[in-house]
């Protein structure tokens, strides 16, 4: 197992990463709950792993009770973050009664959000079940929910006691959604360490195969560039914007086709693609690097392109983007590969050049 600490300045916290940690949950979150238990997860999630961490709670003696929520981006809203509120107050919990997210990014997210805001905010405790959410969602205290015209544009910034990232839950992930979570590993190469984009080339064939050395290595990889980046910028203020790499197109294509539609993980592999090619024409970014990643984005199952929708579309999602300042949009851009920047944008006619082949007239 690997011990990794997030220090902000609200409080520090642990990120436990190994195999089979689950089984260990007493020993490991022990000291992170409170007198009470509440676990929130949801219908796919808790067949597999719930009576794990039900048994591990039992041997502590911790009182708790289950939330279990539809599974699908579908369902990140009020009306689910609703059915937590409604399962909080019917089992009485209270401000000493700590809330563990069982599931993905979309289960963390609403739990981490109703945590913040229940009776004004009660510990929570993160365990991530997919290669998303072990990577980037987990760490840093980002919760939200959805709004129909706009992704993620109703939350908190809330951080977990601990991150317990189970990796034996990844051998159950489908395929699709460990390929969603990869994209989010590629992101971070791409904004801040060109040796590990070299070192994701090398081993992308054994991290698509599971390989769990190479699969450690890469988790723990990002779980330390997060929890640097947000040690440096909790709320994202200056350069933990640089995380939204991909995110400002990524968003607009999870909106306009459906949440859930997409997974997460493609949008933003596609918002990638056009941020690299933004770059080309920002700073003559080479066009081969845009074919090395999206070469690099295809051996992760990947899209390395986005649907086709009409311009005025794509504005209409990006301007309702959380990353909107002053009224204008705002993009992260890569001047090379491994190194990022946050770029305002208000020419439409560059933006129109960026998205003319993606765009349905």
């Amino acid at each position: 197992m690997r011990t990794l600490t997030v220090q902000t300045p609200s409080h520090q916290y642990p990120i436990f990463i190994g195999h089979k940690l689950i089984e260990q949950a007493d020993t490991l979150l022990q000291p992170y709950l409170g007198k009470k238990a509440a676990i929130i997860t949801n219908e796919t999630v808790a067949p597999l792993y719930l009576k794990q961490l039900q048994t591990a709670l039992d041997r502590l003696d911790v009182p708790h009770f289950s939330i279990i929520l539809p599974d699908g981006e579908e369902y990140k809203n009020w009306q689910t973050l609703n059915l937590i509120y409604d399962g909080l107050m019917q089992n009485r919990a209270e401000r000493k009664t700590t809330l563990i997210a069982l599931g993905g990014g979309v289960i963390g997210d609403m739990a981490g959000f109703a945590a913040a805001t229940y009776q004004r905010g009660i510990p929570f405790i993160q365990i991530p079940t997919t290669l998303l959410s072990q990577v980037d969602s987990s760490v840093g205290g980002k919760t939200a929910i959805n709004h129909p015209l706009g992704k993620n544009m109703i939350g908190a910034f809330y951080q977990p006691q601990v991150v317990l990232a189970d990796l034996s839950t990844l051998n159950t992930l489908p395929d699709k959604e460990f390929s969603s979570g990869m994209a989010e590993v590629i992101k971070y190469a791409l904004l801040g360490d060109a040796d590990f984009l070299q070192w994701l080339e090398q081993n992308m064939p054994a991290l698509m195969q599971r390989q769990p050395d190479i699969l450690a290595e890469a988790v723990a990889h990002c779980c330390q560039m997060k929890s640097d980046i947000v040690a440096q910028d909790e709320t994202e203020q200056n350069v933990r914007a640089l995380l939204n790499l991909g995110h400002t197109f990524g968003h607009a294509i999870e909106t306009e086709m459906g949440y859930g539609t997409w997974l997460h993980g493609e949008a933003v592999a596609a918002g990638m693609v056009l941020a690299c090619r933004l770059s080309e024409r920002l700073y003559q970014l080479p066009a081969g690097d845009t074919e090395r990643v999206k070469a690099l984005l295809r051996q992760a199952a990947l899209p390395d392109a986005p649907p086709a929708f009409s311009f005025d579309r794509w504005l209409a999602h990006m301007r309702h983007d959380k990353k909107v300042h002053s009224g204008k949009m705002r993009f992260v851009t890569l001047p090379q590969l491994g190194r990022a920047k946050v770029e305002t944008i208000d020419d439409m006619d560059l933006l129109r050049e960026v998205l003319r082949e993606y765009t349905d007239f």
